[in-house]
């Protein structure tokens, strides 16, 4: 048994960035709602504080407790002794005042959020944070319900005791739990366009080569429109996906332009075989935006785009038939390509897991209902397969279209979560 866990824990060291050391700060963090957050962790000083635009929001320090989370184990004779499972220092969440007069012992659900948020990105190998909440805080109660409520943390006992402690979890934090609903601070921006989850009502599709029942698919974004953001504290930089603005008429969009020139390369046609003219590639991109299946996306590393990336639903696409059980109703596919060749290379290496992984995330997080996301490069496309392999997706299976052979590559949002990938 210790083999197998020395095993598992290397394959996860192996596919983790360990993007900050539980040493350093987070410092100069940018937020997706655009807020500057820094937090300290260290050994020396007791308190530790949270800034968010220079504001120190609130503190946090450590008990001299530990807390040890085995939901399995609750109840039983194994409760709090388990030896496999890490037991780690209880952490005490405080305003960013001592004085129960003064109005600042308020910390706001979007703080709190931003808060855990800094917990996670400096203490990122633990699975839970056992937490609890001062009394000093004057709106105790509500943070107490949104961590709870929200999903971002649970206690081990239902009924939970008032004082009890909090397990924050690493997998429901970055599944977006206390976002959408709570405060506009997410990953993915506020959209009027649709809700999520999208209501479910069976809908069709027939083509050349598809025919399928699915669900109806939500309505597509506003051209340019942010669809994802997230600050890499590894690099010191934010990566964004906007969906394709195409332009109007004639005119040449800047999206446009660059597509044509990344599909006349070399490299990207072995791949994708879709060189040609402009017009050729504004019809492409045409059908594309006008398929309920397919979002388009360009990529970008601080507002320089780098990439663009096809994120279709399964059950309408053509590969559905070679997915093995059948594809689920909400499971989704990645095309993916980097245009610009400063993005490429072994020593951007690290970008590529962090693109990658992070259209896994989108995938996940634009629907709950989502189980799966998957990717079919070309059998010899080495260096797709080996971005998707370094994103802990496995190989399911090598089918042959009429045109290409392919591997199927898989991501299961459970272990998407379970490990420590963003």
């Amino acid at each position: 048994m210790a083999r197998a866990a020395q095993r598992l824990l290397a394959i996860q060291n192996a596919l983790t960035d360990n993007p900050v050391r539980d040493d350093q700060k987070v410092d100069k963090f940018i937020l997706p709602d655009g807020a500057v957050m820094t937090a300290k962790a260290d050994s020396v000083s007791p308190t530790n504080f949270v800034h968010i635009d220079g504001l120190v929001v609130c503190k946090y320090h450590f008990l001299d407790q530990t807390a040890q989370l085995v939901v399995s184990a609750v109840g039983t004779q194994f409760e709090n002794t388990a030896s496999h499972v890490p037991s780690f220092q209880v952490i005490e969440i405080l305003p960013s005042f001592s004085s129960p007069q003064v109005s600042r012992n308020d910390i706001s659900v979007k703080d709190m959020w931003a808060t855990v948020y800094a917990l996670f990105t400096l203490y990122h190998n633990q699975e839970t944070i056992p937490v609890v909440l001062s009394q000093r805080i004057n709106n105790i109660e509500e943070l107490r319900s949104y961590l709870l409520r929200s999903g971002l943390g649970r206690t081990a006992h239902v009924p939970t005791a008032p004082k009890e402690e909090i397990y924050l979890h690493r997998a429901t934090f970055w599944q977006g739990a206390g976002t959408q609903g709570y405060h506009t601070r997410g990953w993915i921006p506020p959209s009027s366009l649709s809700v999520v989850p999208f209501p479910y009502i069976q809908s069709f599709t027939r083509t050349p080569t598809v025919i399928s029942a699915h669900p109806l698919r939500p309505p597509k974004p506003k051209p340019g429109e942010t669809l994802f953001r997230r600050f890499c504290p590894s690099i010191g930089e934010t990566l964004e996906f906007t969906y394709f603005d195409l332009g109007s008429g004639s005119d040449t969009s800047e999206h446009l332009d660059m597509f044509h020139r990344w599909h006349n390369q070399e490299r990207v046609n072995k791949a994708w075989g879709e060189h040609g003219s402009l017009e050729k590639h504004r019809a492409y991109v045409t059908g594309v935006t006008n398929d309920p299946a397919i979002l388009p996306v360009i990529m970008s590393w601080n507002g320089e785009p780098m990439g663009y990336a096809e994120i279709t639903y399964l059950k309408e696409n053509h590969v559905a038939p070679y997915v093995l059980g059948g594809p689920g109703d909400w499971d989704r596919g990645l095309h993916v390509l980097v245009g610009e060749d400063k993005f490429r290379g072994a020593e951007r290496s690290k970008l590529s897991n962090m693109w990658h992984r992070a259209l896994i995330h989108y995938c996940f997080l634009a629907d709950p209902r989502t189980e799966n996301v998957m990717g079919e490069p070309r059998a010899d496309n080495s260096s797709i397969i080996k971005v998707e392999l370094n994103s802990a997706m496995h190989i399911a299976t090598i089918f042959d279209f009429p045109y290409k052979r392919s591997v199927l590559a898989c991501m299961p949002r459970e272990r998407f979560f379970r490990l420590d990938l963003l």
